[in-house]
């Protein structure tokens, strides 16, 4: 398992870039301490400090050069997107080759992952954006972080019950379809 201290964060590069809005997620999940008790974390650091990922990175620590389409790949995001995230500040800062191309490693990947659970949650591009300033701001911005997702995770438990309420309208639905007679065979 792989644990990405989100502190180690740079800045961001290239302003020049477009987006294309779209749609996608990364690989790998946050990891859960035995029971859910929480994130799995490297030296007792906050939860929110550290994303995990259990699913293996393509290329080892050290040989990690990722292009742009080897990451999109990877993560099902466009290439427009990578940038869009670089230029906004959503993405830390990425190495680049001496030709000037992106070289991501496989810290990005598991940047790129967390973004992807932040999304799946609903949380608005401006709070994730926020968010990587605060990591990149260091670790007197831990408050400010807790805030930031605890909010976001009542938002997620509140989506989980309206979900869970048109599950059982589903279920109930379901069932007395799975156990009526059609009219023809009523009839006889």
């Amino acid at each position: 398992m792989t644990v990405l201290d989100d502190t180690t964060h740079h800045t961001e590069r290239d302003e020049t870039e477009q987006h294309e809005t779209e749609t996608g997620g990364g690989p790998g999940t946050v990891a859960v301490a035995e029971g859910g008790a929480g994130p799995v974390c490297q030296g007792g650091a906050l939860p929110d400090a550290c994303a995990t990922v259990d699913v293996p990175h393509p290329r080892p620590d050290g040989t990690d050069r990722y292009t742009i389409g080897e990451v999109a790949a990877v993560t099902g995001l466009s290439a427009d997107t990578l940038r869009w995230y670089e230029r906004i500040g959503l993405l830390p800062h990425v190495d680049r080759s001496h030709t000037g191309q992106r070289r991501f490693s496989n810290r990005d990947l598991d940047w790129l992952s967390l973004v992807g659970k932040l999304r799946l949650t609903g949380m608005p591009v401006a709070d994730m954006v926020r968010y990587a300033e605060l990591v990149r701001q260091g670790e007197h911005t831990y408050p400010e972080r807790l805030r930031l997702l605890r909010t976001t995770r009542e938002s997620v438990l509140r989506r989980v019950a309206e979900l869970r309420d048109t599950l059982a309208v589903l279920d109930y639905k379901i069932d007395i379809y799975a156990h009526a007679a059609p009219a023809s065979e009523r009839q006889r």
